[in-house]
């Protein structure tokens, strides 16, 4: 192979080269660390005013989830276009960097693969501000929803329906539907660096994915959680031990335990051998 670079004849060709063959998993993997350990890293005040930030931004996926309902004809394709909607929320927490909690389950567990005696403790000090940031947020928002004349009385009514739909699945389905969910989020955050100029598209298919396999998401599902208790219409132990606990488990499953475990595995030889 000594003559496979006469193809290769200027500079600007090998940068071309380099650019079209992309990052490859070591480098994928190297870049999630880092976003990881900057995580890790900061404030805890910071993490909580951002995850409070990701709680009610995360609401707009239920929103226009409803209003894309409310507007389409009730033809069978209906589902497929309403889904995009779910997408909204994702994009202004993502693209905003605000602490999500599902997005957690990746950046910050890689860099306890590589240092699990020094890491460990801070990732499980981030994972409860942020979740506890996200919760509290989306009852915020769900509050302000469910008391204030900002939704028509129909996105209202639509908003319940989505509502009623997410939370009364039961514990084992979603648990179930929470890990796909985790997988894609996981797999997002782990595409992104290699994304470039096509992260928004990346963003809207994964999470719409998500709502057209009608995956059960954590943060998202808790502003629909939240809608309906606040108006009395969910009990507390129905919300926690049927819908908030099984669904974290299977979305902490799905990000951690099936993908960030498999991209590990994938990468962890060449990081051995590494100088």
């Amino acid at each position: 192979m000594a003559h496979a670079d006469q193809a290769i004849t200027t500079p600007s060709e090998r940068k071309a080269v380099e650019e079209a063959t992309g990052l490859t998993a070591r480098m994928v993997f190297e870049t999630v660390r880092r976003e990881g350990e900057e995580e890790l890293e900061r404030p805890m005040a910071s993490l909580f005013w951002s995850g409070i930030a990701a709680g009610i931004l995360i609401s707009f996926s239920v929103l226009a989830e409803a209003a894309l309902r409310g507007a389409l004809p009730d033809v069978p394709w209906r589902h497929i276009v309403e889904n995009f909607g779910y997408s909204m929320g994702f994009l202004l927490v993502i693209l905003g960097r605000m602490q999500l909690f599902t997005e957690n389950t990746i950046t910050t567990v890689v860099p306890v693969m590589m240092n699990p005696r020094g890491c460990i403790v801070c990732t499980a000090k981030l994972w409860g501000v942020v979740l506890l940031a996200n919760v509290i947020g989306a009852f915020a928002i769900a509050t302000f929803l469910a008391y204030t004349p900002a939704l028509t009385p129909e996105i209202k009514r639509i908003v319940a329906d989505l509502s009623h739909h997410a939370t009364h699945m039961g514990a084992a389905s979603g648990f179930a539907r929470g890990i796909p969910a985790g997988v894609l989020i996981a797999a997002l955050v782990w595409m992104m660096p290699s994304a470039q100029g096509g992260r928004v598209a990346l963003i809207v298919l994964f999470t719409w994915l998500i709502a057209l396999g009608d995956f059960t998401h954590i943060i998202a599902g808790s502003v629909e959680m939240a809608y309906l208790m606040v108006q009395g219409d969910l009990a507390i132990g129905p919300a926690v031990f049927g819908f908030f606990l099984p669904v974290l488990a299977g979305n902490v499953v799905g990000g951690t335990l099936v993908f960030t475990m498999l991209t590990w595995a994938q990468i962890r030889h060449e990081v051995a051998q590494e100088p």
